[in-house]
């Protein structure tokens, strides 16, 4: 997905957050009057990293016949991975590696834009109820300029004593996702029935986020409602989730080690300065302007793609580092 704010602002991402904290989402509209609008959590100015998670956004569930669903055309990535989980609905992607894959719910979508990627989501013909998050990952330094790629895995549902779990990145409970990540990872879909309680031993090493669906969740003495994301610190070394009303609870958990270093996060690019920020957006928009070539660092464009995001303004400001 997209960062489509006609002005993003541009972020020095840091974490390691000392105590427990509810994060409220903020709205974000993708697009015209009748834009699908997703509830936003991270980045922040004050804390910006779960591990290398660094942009989640929570959306739906929405009916498309009234939202117009998901539309974003082609559009540029760099220094990250985007992680599209779904809860209801379908998602079609395309991007400039030749992928072309159809999100679906329960199973991951993992695209890693490492130097450079462009591509496109839209909802399906047949979709009617559009539900789901789409999750960004910091890749650290050393690995920021990997090849390109798109992984797909679909993993098993467990039954843990009541709670329904599926752990589509790095390892919980003894389930371990088989997909290879360049930081360590932890991602995984909870479901806690109607008064049910979910515990897990977690890595001390981690820090860790409950991104809430559905339901009222207590979690490290806090209570969360659907779109707020729980930050818990490093140190902690199980989980305790609690889903007291009479609908039960579903929620993301979110974890990884602190990456440990800063990162300069703009528009949709990732990077270390505001010149090599500047020289991703100069980038595609030469690109986008010559309709996409295999030589350039974005990649050829899909014959199906009939137009593609422009880059916003860079501000008038030079980031100045903070964290």
């Amino acid at each position: 997905m997209s960062n489509v704010e006609s002005a993003p602002e541009e972020v020095v991402c840091v974490g390691d957050a000392e105590a427990v904290e509810v994060v409220r989402p903020r709205a974000v509209p993708l697009g015209g009057p009748r834009a699908m609008t997703v509830r936003r959590t991270l980045p922040r100015r004050a804390r910006s990293l779960i591990g290398a998670w660094c942009f989640l956004d929570h959306y739906g569930p929405d009916r498309v016949s009234a939202t117009g669903g998901m539309e974003v055309p082609g559009h540029p990535h760099t220094g990250l991975q985007t992680v599209s989980w779904l809860f209801s609905g379908e998602v079609e992607h395309r991007d400039t590696t030749g992928a072309h894959a159809i999100v679906r719910p329960g199973e991951l979508n993992l695209m890693t834009a490492g130097s450079g990627i462009a591509h496109s989501e839209y909802s399906t013909p047949g979709t009617d109820l559009l539900h789901g998050a789409q999750l960004w990952v910091a890749l650290p330094s050393a690995h920021r300029q990997v090849d390109a790629g798109f992984e797909h895995y679909a993993p098993s549902t467990v039954d843990a004593d009541g709670t329904a779990l599926r752990v589509f990145l790095g390892s919980l409970e003894g389930e371990t996702s088989p997909v290879a990540t360049w930081s360590p990872l932890l991602g995984a879909e909870i479901v806690v029935p109607p008064g049910g309680r979910f515990r897990a031993g977690t890595d001390p090493g981690f820090e860790h986020g409950v991104l809430v669906d559905t339901g009222t969740v207590r979690v490290g003495g806090t209570t969360a409602e659907p779109g707020d994301l729980v930050l818990l610190p490093r140190g902690a070394t199980g989980l305790d989730l609690h889903a007291p009303g009479p609908d039960g609870a579903r929620v993301l958990l979110l974890g990884g080690e602190p990456l440990g270093e800063q990162i300069v996060m703009w528009w949709n690019f990732i990077g270390t300065t505001h010149d090599e920020i500047a020289g991703y957006r100069a980038q595609w928009q030469d690109e986008r302007a010559r309709g996409g070539d295999a030589g350039g660092r974005f990649g050829a464009f899909p014959e199906q793609w009939a137009s593609t995001l422009p880059a916003p303004e860079l501000p008038h400001a030079r980031l100045t580092p903070r964290g």
